[in-house]
Formats: C-alpha cells, sequence, structure tokens
C-alpha cells in the first residue's frame, strides 16, 4: 500500500468512527447498525453482547446530547494492517469516561467494526 493509498484508508476509518461517536452521542441506533458487523460482540471483562443486544440498550438509555454533553470523543490511536484497523477511542459518555478498543475489517470495500472492547476508566 501506499502513502496516498494508506492516507485514503485512515480517511475512511476515520469517517466510521466519526459516526461511530455521533451514533453513541444522539443515541442513533440506525446509526450504529450501519456501522457494525452484525456479528460484532462487544466486550468487557465478565459481560458479552451482541450487536442487537448493545443497540437495544443505547435506544434505551439517555442521550448525551439531550443531556447537554460536550462532544469531546478523541482518537487516541489509529493503526491499519492491510484490511484490519484498530482504534482506541477516548469515549466519555453519561458522566463516566472510556476507552473503547474497536476492531474493524474493510470487507467488500467497506470498512465496519467487528470486535468493540472498552474499559471504563
Amino acid at each position: 500500500m501506499n502513502y496516498k493509498d494508506n492516507i485514503a484508508e485512515i480517511d475512511k476509518v476515520n469517517d466510521v468512527i466519526k459516526r461511530y461517536c455521533d451514533g453513541l452521542h444522539y443515541a442513533d441506533v440506525e446509526k450504529l447498525r450501519n456501522i457494525f458487523c452484525d456479528c460484532a460482540v462487544l466486550k468487557t471483562p465478565g459481560i458479552r453482547r451482541t450487536r442487537e443486544e448493545w443497540l437495544a440498550l443505547v435506544s434505551r438509555r439517555s442521550v448525551p446530547f439531550e443531556q447537554g454533553e460536550q462532544y469531546n470523543y478523541k482518537v487516541i490511536s489509529l493503526d491499519i494492517v492491510g484490511d484490519q484497523a484498530l482504534v482506541k477511542l477516548y469515549c466519555p459518555l453519561l458522566g463516566r469516561e472510556y476507552l473503547d478498543f474497536l476492531g474493524l475489517l474493510k470487507e467488500q470495500g467497506q470498512w465496519r467494526i467487528v470486535n468493540k472492547m472498552y474499559a471504563d476508566i
């Protein structure tokens, strides 16, 4: 992959991450559904959730935007190797602070989140 191709892929992954942050901030379940692979699993020690289980929780929780929360999500690191990417994201949400570790794969020309691990910091 040459430099220009790599920059283009970084931009595409960043676009997915922007949509992820928007989906969290505005509790936009459809936006989140569209960027997660249907087989994605969300994990933290002792908890495993399917995409649909997690989206159901998002749909029922408070909406950060409506709570007046600032939009302060920040990419800490982004690594791409071929058609795989790993993003470490600072994610302040509903009075808590999380680090999200998002695994993405590029399949059929599209980047999608296939794995989410997170830690409450």
